[in-house]
């Protein structure tokens, strides 16, 4: 017993941070809100409906309680992200009028997981994964706001941001009798941020607590910690219910951005909850439904409104003035053959951009709401499992008056529009041993 659990937290911490290692780099996708639509290969082909299921080691970022149905498993896979974005600016001078679309196009992000059941009842595992994120760059010098070529907004050198955020989350789960579970996943959070090309926004009289650490500063690195608790109760063999919630995962500040985000650098990630069911009407189908919704707005650097009177980086600061999401995942799997699983499923969340916060989410404009999901697994004569998904999230814009007078001290004039479709597809490997 003693040399089982000691062997299998080898090899989480050993894969953990072996994944860890390869995510430092990696931007995540924006599509609910800035969270992905699914965790899992097997989830993101079924809309991300999974707080009800037990098909994979993502668990920990699903459902922990999920993990004590999985037994002896492992999952590891990469997802090729695709967003295509832009801007456009009407109404104005003839120098800030235009369109910019942003570069950096194509992004690898790497999956991880294990479970080990350590007895009939009790399982440990670990799911490393990226919880989302948000990636711009916008070309310099393609306005002019008085001085001379500048970037969408009025700064100098290329305009964006690169937010990731990776979580490990090692996860225990137990069986309550033969058909329900609880399970708790301690969340490790690391986060890397770096904006450029925001100088506007420094050299504008007060508006600022800290104009040198607005923006050009570099990547930062940002530690935090939660909690993911979830509970699985099986009905029959036909009808499964799950529920799972994540806490606000409390962040160390970004002090060199401490100018730009309200709270000075605050950034924590908010807290998120989901409940679903999965319904087996025969031996060859499952479908399953979830609804998940993430509480933005605890987090006053994402929520707060652009507009508010106050200093970027103070307690009340302006933010990027997201609402909290709602999001229903629908999805279906069918055993086409012993060896074939065929998967697809829809997902909607809500926007959490207003037409009043459009300029300060040129560089964020997470505003995707439609997601198609498709996929498969086949089973190799001895076990291994190949997942395919992919996944596309249809256009979608959002237009609103532009704040780039109030630099000047005139009213939001104009109108700028900022759009986001993405594609998505991933591959993983999985064993059952």
């Amino acid at each position: 017993m003693r040399s089982s659990v000691k062997s299998t937290v080898g090899m989480l911490i050993g894969g953990s941070l072996i994944l860890a290692t390869a995510f430092r780099p990696m931007p995540a996708d924006a599509t609910n809100g800035y969270f992905p639509v699914g965790y899992g290969m097997k989830a993101s082909g079924m809309g991300g409906a999974a707080t009800a299921t037990s098909q994979d080691t993502s668990g920990g970022a699903n459902n922990p309680a999920s993990m004590v149905f999985v037994g002896n498993r492992y999952d590891i896979g990469i997802t090729l992200f695709n967003p295509l974005r832009s801007a456009t600016r009407t109404g104005l001078s003839p120098g800030l009028n235009g369109t910019s679309v942003s570069g950096s196009n194509l992004f690898a992000i790497p999956e991880f997981g294990y479970n080990r059941m350590i007895r009939p009842n009790l399982s440990l595992g670990v799911t490393v994964y990226g919880n989302g994120g948000l990636n711009t760059n916008y070309a310099a010098g393609a306005f002019n706001c008085g001085n001379g070529p500048a970037n969408m907004l009025c700064g100098s050198g290329t305009l964006g941001v690169n937010l990731i955020q990776l979580i490990v989350a090692p996860t225990l789960a137990v069986k309550l009798g033969a058909n329900q579970a609880l399970g708790i996943s301690p969340l490790f959070g690391y986060q890397q941020f770096a904006a450029q090309g925001l100088q506007a926004f420094a050299a504008t009289p007060n508006f600022s607590v800290d104009p040198a650490h607005v923006t050009n500063t570099g990547p930062q690195s940002s530690t935090g910690f939660g909690v993911r608790i979830g509970y699985m109760r099986k009905f029959s063999n036909a009808v499964t219910f799950g529920a799972a919630y994540a806490t606000k995962m409390h962040m160390s500040k970004f002090t060199q951005y401490a100018g730009l985000f309200a709270g000075g650098g605050s950034f924590d990630i908010p807290e998120n909850f989901s409940v679903g069911v999965a319904i087996k009407p025969n031996a060859q189908l499952l479908l399953a439904i979830d609804y998940q919704r993430t509480n933005y707005s605890g987090v006053p650097a994402v929520s707060d409104p652009s507009t508010n009177q106050s200093q970027l980086g103070s307690a009340n600061g302006p933010g990027f003035g997201w609402q909290d999401v709602n999001v229903l995942k629908i999805g279906a799997a069918y055993t086409y053959s012993p060896h074939l699983i065929l998967r697809a499923g829809y997902n909607h969340g809500s926007n959490p951009i207003s037409p009043r916060d459009v300029t300060f989410n040129i560089i964020a404009p997470g505003v995707t709401t439609d997601h198609l999901t498709l996929g498969f697994t086949h089973t190799g004569a001895h076990g291994g499992e190949l997942t395919a998904a992919f996944v596309r999230a249809f256009n979608h814009s959002v237009s609103g008056a532009s704040l780039l007078p109030a630099f000047m001290g005139a009213a939001p004039a104009g109108n700028e529009t900022i759009q986001l479709q993405s594609n998505a597809f991933g591959l993983t490997y999985g064993l059952t041993f």
